[in-house]
């Protein structure tokens, strides 16, 4: 099946990155793309200083909008994140809609992005945002696809869980910066798929260098064996790749990791 990552230029007017958002998934869709999905943040800017300001509640107006053209394309969306307001709290969080405009999952982001990097960044999600508490997975007609969002990509054992569960393909929409980016965002993705053997799909806004956030783009596919198989520039984009689950069953049979592990020694376990 087709996957279309859709790495979107994120501008400050909400509208204006929802129709832009819909226009895109609807190209993406009369391609031949079966599963689309949609960076991290991308009804409103990144940082601290917006996500109350752009925060709604779910259902709401952009996951409406979604929902609408899900079932429109008949396709399975992954709408990247959108600052979510519930009971006073702030989320950032993924929906995903099915080819009937129904939501099949809502992730809300585990791990918060505090981070502080001498002379390169500083950054902290906690100071207005709550972290989830459940993992999210969904089920397609195709394979079981399991989530995560930025930051997410960066625990080993969350993934792990997800391949435990039957995942043959992991989603993270996510926007590193200019100092992780070219470190660690191409590494991570090989790391969770050749550990897994599954697929690794992220999903960047495009880079924007006036932003006050600057995402380093770069949304990647990689397959079971570690491979890069699409991969986009820094600029607005669609990146198309066709998921082949036979190779990744045959990647599966030829180096059976998975009924090897040594579980009598050692476990990673979903709690709730």
């Amino acid at each position: 099946f087709r996957l279309a990552l859709i790495q979107l230029h994120v501008s400050a007017v909400k509208s204006d990155n929802l129709q832009r958002a819909c226009e895109l998934v609807r190209e993406a869709s009369a391609k031949g793309a079966k599963i689309v999905a949609l960076p991290e943040c991308f009804n409103s800017p990144y940082g601290t200083q917006y996500f109350k300001e752009y925060a709604e509640k779910i259902p709401g107006d952009s996951t409406q909008k979604l929902s609408e053209v899900a079932k429109e394309c008949s396709i399975y969306l992954v709408g990247g994140s959108i600052p979510e307001e519930d009971g006073g709290k702030l989320y950032n969080t993924c929906t995903v809609f099915g080819p009937d405009g129904a939501m099949l999952a809502k992730h809300r982001k585990v791990h918060l992005f505090d981070i502080d990097i001498p002379g390169k960044i500083q950054f902290k999600e906690s100071e207005t945002l709550s972290p989830g508490n459940s993992f999210s997975m969904f089920d397609t007609s195709f394979c079981k696809v399991g989530l995560g969002i930025c930051y997410d990509i960066r625990f080993a054992e969350m993934a792990q869980i997800y391949g435990q569960k039957g995942c043959q393909l992991l989603i993270y929409p996510g926007a590193f910066n200019l100092t992780t980016g070219p470190a660690h965002w191409e590494l991570l993705q090989r790391g969770r798929a050749v550990d897994n053997q599954v697929y690794v799909a992220t999903v960047s806004p495009a880079r924007d260098e006036k932003a006050s956030y600057v995402a380093w783009g770069h949304s990647t596919v990689v397959n079971p064996w570690g491979e890069v198989i699409a991969k986009a520039g820094a600029e607005e984009t669609v990146v198309y790749t066709d998921i082949d689950l036979k190779k990744l069953a045959e990647i599966r049979q030829q180096i059976p990791i998975l009924s090897q592990k040594r579980c009598d020694l050692y476990s990673v376990e979903m709690k709730k």
